[in-house]
């Protein structure tokens, strides 16, 4: 946390606990080994905007009450994915229109169900007793399960089920009313797969591995879908699994002294398996954090793949780790900016990167480039890297949390125009050194602009009003949040009040600061 200022001590960030919920790769038969549904969800939904996804979600109260009810539902089952199936059930009468046939696959659910089902969730349990849905649920198998990694505050224990609907699959429909869905479309798994690596979709990173291990099932022993899961299921993958934000983007979230809400770092690895590797911001210092990175260096190295050199985007300590027990992981070059550089201990091997630099990484599918550019406001020599893939933003914007301008190195000015900046290259995602990526960069970035302007704008307001003191400028310019820390306040209005000094705006006086 080098952005702190001197004396402020922040509470460690909490690491949220996974909440049990489910999701379903619905299959039908085709003449390319069958076909998986996704559905698209809509811009204006938090999470995964725009992003293609399998229907599914939360376990609910009225999930567990309903199976506490009625011991004999599912039974046969361990009592997690008992939860998750009848979560996962209701959720697809709801999300997608359907439900078991009885038969091992799936049945169009009647529109007078659906909607008491969309209007009170306890209401699918009430719809089973009279009749109207079924509970079978013989033709869902567990094909993977995942938790979220803990880069995020919000998380979930999933399990992806898998159902194929036979010969006469039934289409989904949208819900009555709002949906996070807008389109369903059938996809061959290959294709979809193609579709991602090619900038053509968005899909969750889960997802992007549960495709990669069907697709190298069925390509190993020339099967079909529903084959391909019945492997699967036989031997579900579990545990860790890579992290890919997009393609060529992969991330490794590293326990750090970070600004809370944030517990992590995001560690990048850029490149494809098998080719040249980029590693940003290797933060780890914990034994935990080192361990992780040991392990994902293991994995880089077994594939083939060279590690060229390792970025950090900025100096500040959550960003660069123990460069001592790290060299004992891997070895490769450093590229920082010169600022960064004053911070790392000398290496003749090591590369300054400036403004309008770039590097190609070679892989197996081909050439991507990525584009330097300096982004100083939040610190000195801060750089972002631009790809086709979106921009690696560092310490920018966050989607969860907030982003400092320290007084003692950061410049507002800047950092207003840095993110500016960002906003005119219309990336498709941004990935932050903190927190999830960001799926709507142009709406997170223009908030940020939006609520830095606007303070900017307070903070002359209230010196040109009369306030003089730094400490009375802040209690007014931040008085929407009075549960800001008191110190903090102080440094962001002093850090906003040295860009209007900067600008012939205020000077300072004997008594504080005075309007020019």
């Amino acid at each position: 946390m080098g952005e702190l200022p001197e004396g402020v001590s922040l509470p460690a960030g909490r690491i949220a606990e996974p909440r049990p919920s489910a999701s379903v790769m619905v299959s039908r038969p085709s003449n390319n080994g069958g076909e998986i549904l996704l559905a698209h969800r809509v811009s204006e939904v938090p999470s995964f905007p725009d992003f293609w996804a399998f229907p599914g979600g939360g376990v609910s109260r009225a999930d567990r009450a309903a199976l506490l009810d009625n011991p004999q539902w599912l039974a046969g089952r361990g009592k997690e994915e008992r939860h998750a199936l009848c979560a996962l059930l209701r959720e697809m009468v709801e999300e997608v229109g359907l439900s078991p046939d009885g038969q091992g696959g799936l049945v169009a659910v009647n529109d007078a169900v659906r909607s008491r089902v969309c209007d009170d969730k306890a209401a699918w349990a009430a719809e089973v007793i009279s009749g109207g849905l079924l509970t079978d649920g013989t033709g869902f198998f567990v094909i993977t399960h995942r938790i979220t990694p803990p880069l995020v505050p919000v998380r979930f224990d999933n399990r992806f089920f898998h159902v194929h609907t036979g010969t006469d699959a039934p289409e989904p429909s949208l819900p009555p009313g709002r949906s996070e869905f807008d389109e369903f479309r059938w996809w061959q798994p290959h294709a979809l797969l193609k579709a991602w690596q090619g900038h053509e979709l968005r899909i969750p990173p889960p997802l992007v591995t549960l495709l990669r291990d069907l697709c190298a099932v069925m390509d190993s022993q020339d099967c079909d879908v529903v084959a391909a899961c019945e492997v699967l299921a036989s031997n579900v993958p579990t545990g860790s699994h890579r992290i890919e934000f997009a393609p060529g983007v992969e991330c490794v979230p590293l326990a750090t002294a970070t600004l809370p809400p944030a517990t992590h770092t995001n560690c990048y690895v850029l490149g494809e398996p098998g080719g040249e590797r980029i590693i940003i911001d290797a933060a780890a210092r914990s034994q935990h954090s080192l361990d992780e990175l040991a392990a994902k260096i293991t994995e880089i190295t077994d594939d083939g793949s060279t590690i060229l050199a390792t970025i950090f985007t900025h100096r500040h300590p959550d960003h660069i780790g123990d460069l001592t027990c790290i060299a004992e992981l891997y070895t490769a070059p450093i590229w920082a900016t010169a600022e960064t550089h004053e911070a790392i201990s000398p290496c003749d091997t090591d590369r300054v990167l400036t403004e309008g630099d770039s590097f190609t990484l070679k892989g197996p599918s081909g050439e991507v480039t990525w584009q330097v550019i300096e982004t100083p406001g939040h610190c000195p020599g801060h750089l972002c890297l631009v790809g086709d893939a979106g921009i690696i933003s560092g310490d920018n914007c966050v989607q969860v949390g907030t982003i400092l301008v320290p007084t003692s190195d950061g410049d507002m000015n800047s950092y207003i125009a840095g993110l500016t900046r960002l906003r005119n290259l219309s990336p498709r995602l941004l990935f932050p050194a903190h927190g999830p990526m960001v799926a709507n960069p142009a709406r997170l970035l223009t908030h940020y602009i939006e609520h830095r302007t606007s303070r900017h704008q307070s903070v002359l307001n209230a010196v040109q009003a009369g306030a003089t003191r730094l400490e009375s400028i802040a209690e007014i310019v931040y008085s929407d949040t009075p549960d800001a820390h008191p110190m903090l306040k102080v440094d962001q209005t002093l850090s906003h009040l040295l860009a209007h000094e900067n600008d012939g705006a205020v000077e300072r006086t004997a008594g504080g600061w005075a309007a020019l």
